[in-house]
């Protein structure tokens, strides 16, 4: 059994092409000894996003706080709130921004543990 707290886990950058102000936090992981999924907690600043983008497996997504939206393939904004559950499906382009300008959005998205 593993009890963690969010805010004991180191927050790290996140530097890939087409990302703008997020951090990622590992809360759960393969090196827990996890052995289907990971799961990490996002901050989005205002303004923050991720890229337009594609991968081969799901993301489970809670979002925590905040607002922000899910862009689908033809850039379309489905709204996201505390609360709120969003499921992406293999292949399914996508992006997550933050709609607000002074509050962070934060969501955890959990991934097979390959993917985290």
């Amino acid at each position: 059994m593993i009890i963690r707290k969010l805010d004991q886990v180191e927050k790290t950058g996140v530097d890939i092409p087409g990302v703008k102000g997020i951090t990622k936090q590992l809360v759960l992981g393969s090196s827990d000894g996890v052995p289907n999924f990971s799961i990490r907690v996002f901050t989005l600043e205002p303004g923050g996003h991720s890229p337009h983008h594609t991968h081969e497996v799901e993301h489970l997504n809670v979002i925590l706080s905040g607002q922000g939206a899910l862009m689908d393939e033809s850039g379309a904004a489905n709204p996201l709130i505390q609360g709120d559950f969003a499921f992406v499906a293999p292949h399914e382009v996508h992006q997550f921004r933050n709609t607000s300008e002074t509050e962070d959005f934060v969501f955890i998205c959990a991934v097979p543990k390959e993917y985290e």
